[in-house]
């Protein structure tokens, strides 16, 4: 789940002239440079986010799981970074800043290679989910104290300077976790152990394992990177100053939220919009790599990180990049509708590949290509239409958390239930379903409010 922009439209300063522009790219090379630690600190970010929530659910795959449990219990981990502008106040209490990011991420990567360690038990899936809940709320405070890092050590130039390589960072992690540790997963399985592809159990428990000890020990180095490089953070302005004052602005901050005028209709559509991303985000690959026989498409693991972790991922990049000029040269009331419509119509294209079930892996890579770019040119609508709608009030940056975390509720939600739905329907009445969900989305963004200057 990509972090929320630290400074909103409002906030953010005009673009510098030529001078002032080479001055802060000599400043973003400099001794000292936040290039020393915003990359790192965003891509560690990521990496623990997708391990835990997207990868997981194919190694649970790989393990002999169901759709419906691997889909289940890896949905249930997206719920500490639902909620975490709950315990976000508590966080601004006590020490640093750096602190907390030094000590979250040293303890995911004890984690992950406690999890590699515990495969060899009995049990051992019992011992990993427990153990992988831990580590979701471990890696939600890593979010939290990260971005207060980025927002309180970088004056608002500085915070627009990097603002590009903050987000190219965190997609960063996607590649390794969603590409290229799956991929590996795949490689170790058939090349290294000499396994049969294809066939689901236990013997995948080695590969995994090497996957795993990898992330522990890449988030170990880049915690211990951080400990030379990283700034501690500065205090906000705001911070409370006991745990009776965190909980009043808690408080607070959901009184002032509600009084917004029309707010259940904004809350709607940051639940809703994203309805049959949620229902196929799991799906998605499952499909992908369940044999022909059972309806899906019979791809490896190696071919699954391929796609999603490069053709995908790029997809995603380049929609993302065009929907932003799309929204700044027509605006956002007038594009809405054109970007809900960007993010559901084309999921038909799984339908169609769970009807026909291609075998040339160029359709499959476009399917998925076309899926995800028009879900990052549509997706910019709505993290806009929270910033620019839902956000703005005494609470900025809190609201607008509340909206991406009404987005991750819905991304659990239908994740815990895509995986038995799919196993009752199959997969092609499922993906019938995923475009009937599409309904909702495109009612909530036509009757979505405009009361703030776009």
């Amino acid at each position: 789940m990509q972090t929320a922009p630290s400074a909103t439209p409002q906030e953010q300063q005009a673009p510098p002239d030529n001078g002032e522009q080479k001055s802060l790219l000599s400043a973003m090379f400099a001794r000292g440079t936040p290039m020393l630690w915003v990359p790192t600190g965003y891509f560690s970010m990521a990496l623990t986010y997708m391990m835990l929530t997207s990868v997981t659910s194919i190694m649970f795959k790989n393990l002999g799981m169901g759709n419906g449990e691997a889909a289940q219990y890896a949905s249930y981990l997206i719920l500490a970074y639902t909620i975490k502008p709950l315990f976000a106040p508590f966080v601004e209490m006590y020490r640093t800043k750096k602190f907390f990011v030094l000590c979250a991420q040293l303890i995911v990567g004890i984690g992950f290679a406690a999890v590699a360690l515990a495969m060899s038990l009995p049990n051992y899936l019992v011992i990993m989910v427990f153990l992988f809940g831990i580590l979701s709320l471990v890696g939600a405070t890593q979010d939290i104290a990260s971005d207060g890092v980025y927002v309180t050590s970088l004056d608002s130039k500085t915070q627009s300077l990097f603002c590009g390589i903050q987000s190219l960072s965190w997609n960063v992690g996607p590649i390794v976790a969603s590409g290229g540790m799956v991929y590996l997963s795949g490689w170790l399985h058939t090349h290294y152990f000499h396994h049969q592809a294809g066939v689901f159990g236990p013997e995948w428990i080695e590969s995994w394992r090497i996957i795993f000890f990898i992330a522990a020990a890449l988030t170990i180095v880049t915690a211990l990177w951080h400990l030379r490089v990283m700034p501690d953070g500065a205090k906000a302005e705001n911070a409370p100053k006991s745990v009776a004052e965190a909980a009043f602005i808690l408080r607070d901050s959901f009184v002032t939220f509600f009084q917004k005028r029309d707010v259940w209709l904004m809350v709607g559509f940051a639940f809703v919009f994203r309805l049959s991303i949620g229902l196929l985000e799991k799906i998605g690959p499952f499909f992908m790599v369940d044999p022909v026989a059972k309806g899906g498409l019979g791809l490896s693991n190696e071919m699954l990180g391929l796609i999603y972790g490069t053709y995908g991922l790029i997809a995603v990049l380049l929609g993302s990049l065009l929907g932003g000029i799309f929204v700044a040269r027509r605006g956002l009331p007038a594009t809405l509708f054109v970007l809900c419509c960007a993010v559901n119509i084309p999921n038909v294209t799984f339908l169609l590949m769970s009807i026909y079930q291609p075998e040339n892996l160029w359709l499959i890579s476009a399917g998925v290509a076309i899926e995800k770019f028009f879900f990052g040119f549509g997706s910019v609508g709505f993290m806009i239409y929270l910033m620019q709608q839902l956000a703005p009030g005494k609470y900025t940056t809190t609201h607008y958390a509340f909206g991406t975390g009404l987005m991750g509720l819905c991304m659990l939600v239908t994740g815990v239930v895509s995986g038995h739905l799919q196993q009752a329907l199959g997969y092609v009445h499922y993906f019938w379903l995923v475009m009937a969900a599409t309904i909702p989305s495109f009612l909530v963004t036509w009757f979505a409010p405009f009361h703030h200057k776009s």
